[in-house]
């Protein structure tokens, strides 16, 4: 078996070496590579170019030129980060242990350098040493997580539904987009960058949903149960902007059934699919059983 652990560190390494090359440099506008930066390389699980990397592998590709497809995935999500932080979202003081963008470099910055992490993944993406193809295809992929199918949908559907009684399907479907689709996006990158099939592509997207969905459950869990200390943001955030959690509508005895289901449901479906899963059914565990 796989020593998930070790792995997951050495494909964080990589990451996070690559990341460390951009914006870099002196320029007029220096402030706002700073504010890129300064969210960019703030730690965190780095879960999203893990698990492209690790597609790319369970799908015969060599993970050293799907590298920038990982830095794009994150430069996007980090750009998500820094925007749902804003006043005018969640207003959010604390990220990963750290201040929100919008507190250090005040709010004009933070928008802009989050406009420009999104610009950067796909200058990032279009500059991958892979077929032509392929980078249109993961091009696509990544463009429509991002967008008005994505996690531009999700963040509006969570804007608009607070103060509201959603139900369930409300619910599953506002975190379907706004955490489950970069998740699959970067599921199917993964497989893109390998010149995967569509079977795999298929298994892929349909582990990233289970995944997603048992992600954010559990990050509810932890925002009613957990402490800002532990988890690096601000516990109880989800009360205080008077969101319906998933604890709200299963408790907290439902939401650790429906984990379970989630998670196993991403291992079934990757199973018989790749040459070797063990890797990706123990992060799927890892993700079901985080405590921040």
């Amino acid at each position: 078996m796989m020593d998930f652990s070790r792995e997951y560190r050495r494909c964080q390494r990589l990451v996070e070496d690559g990341l460390k090359e951009y914006f870099i440099g002196n320029a007029p506008y220096g402030e706002l590579l700073e504010a890129m930066r300064y969210s960019l390389l703030a730690g965190g699980k780095r879960i999203r170019p893990v698990l492209l990397l690790q597609f790319c592998r369970a799908a015969g590709g060599d993970m050293g030129f799907a590298l920038p497809l990982a830095c794009a995935v994150e430069m996007l999500h980090t750009y998500s980060l820094i925007h749902d932080d804003l006043p005018c979202m969640d207003n959010d003081c604390l990220r990963r242990g750290k201040p929100t963008n919008h507190i250090i470099y005040g709010e004009c910055t933070a928008t802009l350098a989050g406009d420009a992490l999104q610009a950067a993944a796909f200058r990032t993406l279009l500059a991958a040493e892979l077929p032509p193809e392929t980078v249109v295809a993961a091009g696509k992929t990544l463009a429509e997580a991002a967008g008005e199918d994505g996690i531009c949908a999700g963040q509006y559907l969570d804007m608009k539904g607070q103060g509201m009684d959603l139900s369930l399907e409300q619910a599953t479907l506002l975190h379907d987009l706004k955490t489950a689709a970069l998740l699959r996006a970067a599921a199917l990158m993964g497989v893109e960058a390998a010149g995967g099939t569509q079977e795999q592509k298929t298994a892929a997207g349909d582990y990233a949903t289970a995944i997603g969905l048992a992600f954010q459950i559990r990050d509810d869990i932890l925002d009613c149960t957990s402490t800002t200390e532990v988890l690096g943001k601000p516990a109880g955030s989800d009360k205080a902007n008077c969101k319906t959690t998933f604890v709200d509508l299963l408790g907290v005895e439902g939401c650790e059934a429906l984990i379970r289901q989630k998670t196993e449901e991403a291992k079934a479906a990757i199973r018989g699919k790749f040459s070797d899963t063990d890797f990706l059914e123990q992060l799927a565990d890892y993700l079901a059983e985080r405590k921040s």
